[in-house]
This record gives structure tokens, C-alpha cells and sequence, in this order.
């Protein structure tokens, strides 16, 4: 089911949300208040009743909401009810962080396939037993394993030519980590994110100077 008009806020803080109730999940903890619950996640419980309005009732008056069902509802909205293949570009440093960390796997993302352009890196088999490819193979491996959404963490003149690329083959999502913005023509099949670590930096700059 797809909602519509959705503020991308609610997204981001739906996300927030999930992995406050997985710790309290992981903590044997079944039932949570609306006060309690927003606390871990830095927001106040009118906030997170309009969230959670926008997908339906949820909770019971009086005694808050159930953990696990919450959970699953809020997982299910996300689309993390199932397993999301990953295909991810460019082996540095940072590509290979991310292929290593455990929350990936934790919220339904695996990779599948890793590709990089240096010859002293394709072969190489990493620590979670996935081999790093040519990034001339990337198409045929990304169709073999199923791949539904890439990942880019290229060098920022190397990114635009891999998300063509992607979306050639295609891939129903772009999550990009160059700090480059991609130039994509509007395509309803595939939604590409920019992930700019500097464009965050730059705001925390500013309210440090600001303040």
C-alpha cells in the first residue's frame, strides 16, 4: 500500500520510532507510554500521535502502545517487513563501513554485491564473505542477485556515470553517498536519495555560530 502526501519529517521520524521500539523490544519491555516513548526519541507525544495518524489508530487510551505490534505496524509502513537486496559501488573506506555494519542486516538490508573499479580490490572477499566485482560486471551481477536498490560511495566524478548505470538496469532505488548531486530525469520506478555528510556539517556550523 502506498500513502500519499506524506511529509518526508514523518518518514525520518517513523524511522526514529522503530528503532526506539526495538531496544525496548530487545529489553522484554511489551508495553510503552506515549510520554515514555517520546522521550527515547526526542519529541514530544503530540507529535508522535500526528505521525502515527496519518497510517491509521494505534495504542490504547489509557495505556499506550503495545511494543511488538507497534513495532510491526511501523516496520510494515516502512516497507522493512521484508528483505531489501543491496548492490553497492566503490570499496573505500566508507563502502566497506557500510557493508560491515551490523544494523544493515538488523533492519532487512543486505548486500548482495560489491563493486569497485581498482583491479587491486576486485577479488578481494570481505569479512561478510561478499566479493568485490569489476564495476564492468555491474549490470550482469546486479540482474543474477536480484539487487533492488544501489548503493554509490564512488568518488564524486565517477557518480553520475554509476547511477546511470543503475538505472539502466534498473534498480528500484539510488542511495548516494558522493558528495555530488545526481542528476536523474524524474523517473516514479526508481527514487534516488543524496546523502551529503558535509551539506549536515554545514547546518551544524551555522546554528554553532548562530547560537
Amino acid at each position: 500500500m502506498k500513502f500519499l502526501k506524506i511529509p518526508a519529517a514523518t518518514i525520518t521520524r517513523l524511522s526514529i520510532y522503530s528503532r526506539a521500539l526495538e531496544e525496548l523490544a530487545d529489553g522484554q519491555v511489551s508495553v510503552v507510554s506515549s510520554k515514555k516513548l517520546a522521550e527515547l526519541c526526542g519529541v514530544n507525544p503530540a507529535q508522535i500521535r500526528k505521525d502515527l495518524a496519518y497510517f491509521g489508530q494505534f495504542g490504547v487510551r489509557g495505556v499506550g502502545y503495545y511494543v511488538k505490534e507497534l513495532l510491526f505496524d511501523i516496520k510494515k509502513i516502512l516497507g522493512l517487513n521484508k528483505e531489501w537486496r543491496l548492490a553497492i559501488v566503490g570499496m573505500g573506506n566508507l563502502g566497506c563501513a557500510l557493508v560491515a555494519h551490523e544494523n544493515f542486516e538488523k533492519q532487512g538490508y543486505s548486500f548482495v554485491a560489491a563493486f569497485d573499479a581498482d583491479p587491486m580490490k576486485i577479488g578481494h572477499r570481505l569479512a561478510s564473505g561478499l566479493e568485490i566485482h569489476s564495476i564492468t560486471h555491474l549490470e550482469e551481477i546486479c540482474r543474477e542477485t536480484g539487487a533492488e536498490i544501489g548503493v554509490i560511495c564512488t568518488p564524486p566524478e565517477r557518480a553520475q556515470e554509476v547511477a546511470n548505470r543503475m538505472l539502466s538496469i534498473p534498480l528500484k532505488g539510488i542511495l548516494n553517498f558522493a558528495p555530488v548531486q545526481l542528476q536523474v530525469p524524474e523517473c516514479p520506478a526508481c527514487k534516488v536519495e543524496n546523502v551529503d555528510f558535509t551539506v549536515k556539517l554545514d547546518n551544524l556550523a551555522y546554528h554553532l555560530t548562530a547560537g
